[in-house]
């Protein structure tokens, strides 16, 4: 049986990967950040030669929303980096020729046309709002291709997913991404009897959010097929939605009935942030969990989560 190392075992993204149905299929070391400090060199090689893994999920990460980056873009940058560098290079120390990279579509350059294609990192000035998060990102998806160019035994690829959602998601309005974020907003807004909700920016801006579960089940359908994985692959739909979109669809799931009005002056990010598939339509994988049915399953976990009715 494969013994795999999934770092981030608590966050979102390692939660979903746990819940997956085929996961048994493995013998899973997900450890907690305290008894395994990511951000301690020592103690992660210390921990890869103990336990030995043949294969390495780095899925741990600092994340956070626009307003999360803009205000702790050191944190941001240290953190992520410090995480990804410790795995990857005790990874290699050891011996241990298999990992998966968790990288972002932050990586991108934020006037890079659409869709965003894997060649286009480091072609152009990132996004300012998050640029932090995105340096640690690229830093480490570079670290694991300049190891797999000098020793070909070792394959580290990296995954790029667009924005994601789903079950796990922090939904307090300052940590949390758009969709959870707007999720509580609208609910509160709704308890409230508000009659508008306000919506940063024009609401013109593109966003492609897949759900949590699906990010999952590429995951361990890249660990099925690792041989053929792509050194450097986005994983995501294909297509995406205004962010006015995703605010009508959320006011539907939840049932708020008032309306919106924009607030301009407030940061958007990037206009849009598409990632092309062309490379993960060849490999075989594709989403399956339509926007309505993700943000249904979504809603029903903060409801529980949080205890609010």
């Amino acid at each position: 049986m494969l013994k795999i190392l999934l770092t981030g075992s608590n966050g979102m993204v390692g939660k979903n990967v746990l819940e997956h149905q085929d996961i048994r299929s493995f013998e899973i070391l997900s450890p907690s950040s305290k008894e395994l400090d990511l951000l301690d060199y020592s103690a992660v090689e210390r921990y890869l030669r103990k336990n030995a893994p043949d294969l390495v999920i780095h899925a741990a990460g600092k994340v956070g929303g626009i307003q999360a980056n803009i205000k702790e873009p050191v944190r941001f940058l240290l953190d992520n980096l410090d995480m990804g560098r410790n795995i990857v290079w005790a990874a290699k120390k050891c011996g241990i020729t298999k990992l998966i990279n968790l990288g972002s579509s932050c990586m991108y350059p934020r006037n890079a046309p659409n869709p965003l294609k894997e060649e286009m990192v480091l072609q152009g000035e990132l996004e300012p709002t998050n640029e932090g998060y995105a340096l640690a990102k690229i830093v480490t998806a570079k670290l694991c291709e300049y190891i797999s160019r000098e020793e070909p035994e070792y394959q580290y690829k990296t995954l790029i997913p667009c924005n994601i959602y789903g079950r796990w998601d922090k939904f307090d309005p300052v940590l949390s991404h758009m969709i959870p974020a707007v999720i509580n907003k609208v609910h509160d807004a709704k308890v409230r009897g508000d009659k508008q909700v306000v919506i940063w920016g024009d609401g013109t801006a593109r966003r492609e959010f897949m759900f949590a579960g699906d990010l999952a089940d590429c995951i361990v359908h890249a660990v099925r097929h690792f041989d053929i994985v792509p050194p450097l692959m986005n994983v995501g739909l294909g297509h995406d939605h205004t962010i006015n979109e995703y605010y009508h669809a959320i006011a539907e799931v939840v049932g708020y009935e008032g309306d919106f009005t924009h607030d301009p002056l407030k940061p958007i990010g990037m206009k849009q942030k598409l990632v092309a598939i062309d490379q993960l339509t060849s490999f075989g994988w594709h989403a399956r969990t339509a926007l309505k049915d993700g943000l249904n399953s979504t809603y029903q976990f903060f409801l529980e989560r949080t205890g609010k009715k």
